[in-house]
């Protein structure tokens, strides 16, 4: 049983090779899965070797990689191949490194569309929403009896004919806001007017979607 824990036989090999044939060279190895590359000069630091920009290239690569896939699987099932794709070679990197930021950018791009066009949406419903309760809200007071204005309110809510005098004292503002805010909103009202304000807000029925949050 003690077979099971041990390591496969492994040999300490130095390999030579040309800096024109590095690359593919090395990428054989790679794909073959066996070997593991034992660091040399671990006490140099890693922007003082030869090849921090490449590993920086494919990183960066990396990167766009994983935003692709992330975006990808939130419309369509990805299908991971049964087998690797093979190490490209630099001259192809090149292209690949191209059309990645392409797609990167479009795609971005085309995210920004979505949230704006979402976030124009959301406005258009909440105005759509404000003017229909704007409207049942002076339809119920137009309606209200007599009797109703015999209170010290009536000064505010009466849409009777004033006098002239009086004109343009009186008015309104509607809009939307966060439920969550609505208690220090009606106090900061309150403060304001000095307590000479009429407070009226209904909930709207249909959930909306914060395109940001």
């Amino acid at each position: 049983m003690a077979s099971v824990f041990r390591s496969e036989e492994m040999c300490l090999s130095q390999v030579f090779l040309q800096v024109e044939a590095a690359y593919c060279c090395v990428a054989e190895l790679g794909e073959l899965g066996l070997v593991q590359f034992k660091d040399l000069n671990a006490n140099v630091n890693s922007f003082q070797r030869k090849f921090v920009n490449e590993v920086r290239r494919c990183e960066s690569l990396e990167r766009i990689l994983r935003f692709l896939e992330d975006e990808m699987q939130n419309e369509i099932l990805i299908q991971v191949p049964e087998k690797d794709a093979e190490t490209p070679l630099p001259r192809e990197m090149i292209t690949l490194e191209t059309t990645l930021e392409k797609l990167e950018g479009e795609l971005q791009e085309a995210n920004q569309s979505h949230q704006a066009l979402k976030k124009s949406f959301l406005e258009l419903t909440e105005l759509k929403y404000l003017l229909k309760k704007t409207q049942d809200f002076f339809e119920t007071e137009t309606n209200l009896g007599e009797d109703f204005f015999v209170e010290d309110t009536s000064g505010l809510l009466e849409l009777r004919t004033i006098p002239a005098f009086m004109t343009g004292k009186l008015g309104f503002t509607a809009g939307v806001i966060n439920r969550e805010r609505m208690v220090s909103f009606e106090r900061l009202l309150w403060r304001v007017c000095r307590g000479n304000v009429y407070l009226k807000f209904s909930e709207m029925d249909t959930l909306l979607e914060d395109p940001v949050t």
